[in-house]
């Protein structure tokens, strides 16, 4: 490889808004997967809702954020880039502070006089309306302001960045909640929002738009095209099996934390949070370079039986390392599948309908939270503080992921190979 030359693209090949759009994206994903990390244990504890409610409302907040996307676009073609930026932070802004406001002592009054779970559903649904307009935002910002030749490296450093964001934001999360309280996690990603707005209006300039630009889509022709996808079953089929990897993956985040503090005794259980994001930012380039010749479906198969046995690995191992280890061997599991995911999507798609079709790719990470939450919720109750048997717990995930490997196995010789 010729690092000179690499060096020059990196140089000339990218806009000033690209690198000021990916350092708005590194520090909103501190403030992402910090608040995320202790989400559920905030809501469970210190909000006081129980596990079963934090489970399901952490799972409908990432699975709104998730889902809203596919719609989002259409507000970024018809406001620009820097209008829709900044409406998104200013919406974190608010509803951070908004989910902080219900552990702090002079906001029970107010979040009494709603009710602690209408206040919470309320505050959670305003943020993910607001955290869905990111994501066309930043990824487009990179299509339009990184040249033809370096796009897959800036795709490259927009993904490094956003997982260098899941595995330093929960260690930032532990200094704030150890320092400060749990409740102030979600102020200090208040505080960084408020921070990336200002970045936005001072700083961040709109892409130009290409003269051979399309017209913008208007809502009604969205909704259209999303019932074209709908129907088409060999894809949404695919999906649907897909999602069985998320909600596997959103346990991370909705039953691990309590599992590491009530079953391993661990108080810091944001550090274990971190080491998928940290073995995915090792792992991805060699794990995708040996896994890419094999089929797009060979290889998601593979990584789904490969996550699906760190939860075996916890289950008859109750001890710190097996967890480290057990998360490791779940992010060479996610690093196996993950890109072999997005080039099948994009071989499912007509030609003339790809950008709605990659839309949809974010349809299983938001069907695996709307699961994962609910479900999670249940398993800590019933197998961690009804009864302590951890090993049934992930006895029951390891069996949705070898269910899901399965079915795509068998979505491979009766849907693909027909």
């Amino acid at each position: 490889m010729n690092i000179s030359k690499t060096i020059n693209e990196v140089k000339t090949g990218f806009l000033p808004t690209f690198w000021i759009a990916n350092t708005l994206e590194l520090f909103e994903r501190f403030a992402f997967y910090g608040s995320k990390a202790v989400l559920t244990v905030y809501l469970a504890n210190r909000v006081g809702l129980g596990v079963q409610a934090a489970g399901t409302l952490a799972g409908l907040f990432s699975g709104l954020l998730y889902s809203l996307p596919i719609i989002a676009g259409v507000f970024v073609d018809r406001y620009g880039f820097k209008r829709t930026l900044a409406a998104c932070f200013a919406f974190f802004t608010i509803g951070y502070f908004l989910i902080g406001l219900a552990g702090l002592e002079f906001g029970q009054t107010i979040v009494e006089s709603i009710g602690k779970t209408n206040y919470v559903v309320t505050v959670l649904i305003l943020t993910a309306i607001g955290g869905s307009l990111i994501k066309p935002c930043i990824v487009g910002t990179v299509a339009k302001t990184a040249n033809e030749n370096v796009q897959s490296l800036g795709y490259s450093i927009y993904y490094t960045l956003v997982n260098i964001g899941g595995a330093v934001g929960p260690i930032l999360a532990l200094q704030v909640r150890e320092g400060l309280g749990i409740e102030y996690v979600l102020i200090m990603s208040s505080l960084t929002s408020f921070m990336l707005l200002l970045g936005t209006l001072f700083f961040y300039k709109e892409p130009p738009k290409p003269a051979n630009a399309k017209p913008q889509a208007s809502l009604a022709k969205v909704f259209k095209d999303m019932l074209t996808v709908f129907r088409n079953i060999k894809f949404i089929s695919f999906l649907v099996i897909f999602s069985g990897f998320w909600i596997m993956f959103w346990q991370i985040f909705y039953s691990f934390p309590f599992y590491i503090t009530e079953v391993l005794k661990f108080a810091q259980f944001e550090l274990l949070e971190t080491v998928d994001a940290w073995t995915i930012i090792l792992v991805s380039v060699p794990v995708t370079a040996m896994v890419k010749r094999w089929s797009p479906i060979t290889a998601m198969s593979l990584g789904f039986a490969i996550a699906s046995c760190s939860w075996i690995l916890m289950a008859f191992s109750p001890t710190i390392t097996a967890a480290v280890i057990a998360m490791m061997l779940f992010a060479i599991g996610e690093a196996t599948q993950a890109p072999r995911f997005y080039e099948y999507v994009a071989s499912l798609a007509p030609k003339e309908q790809v950008g709605t079709y990659m839309g949809f790719a974010f349809l299983p990470v938001s069907i695996g939270s709307f699961v994962a939450g609910p479900l999670s919720g249940w398993l800590v109750k019933t197998y961690l503080q009804d009864s302590m048997n951890p090993m049934m717990m992930w006895g029951i995930l390891a069996a949705i992921g070898f269910g899901s490997t399965l079915l795509m196995i068998l979505y491979n010789i009766v849907v693909v190979k027909k």
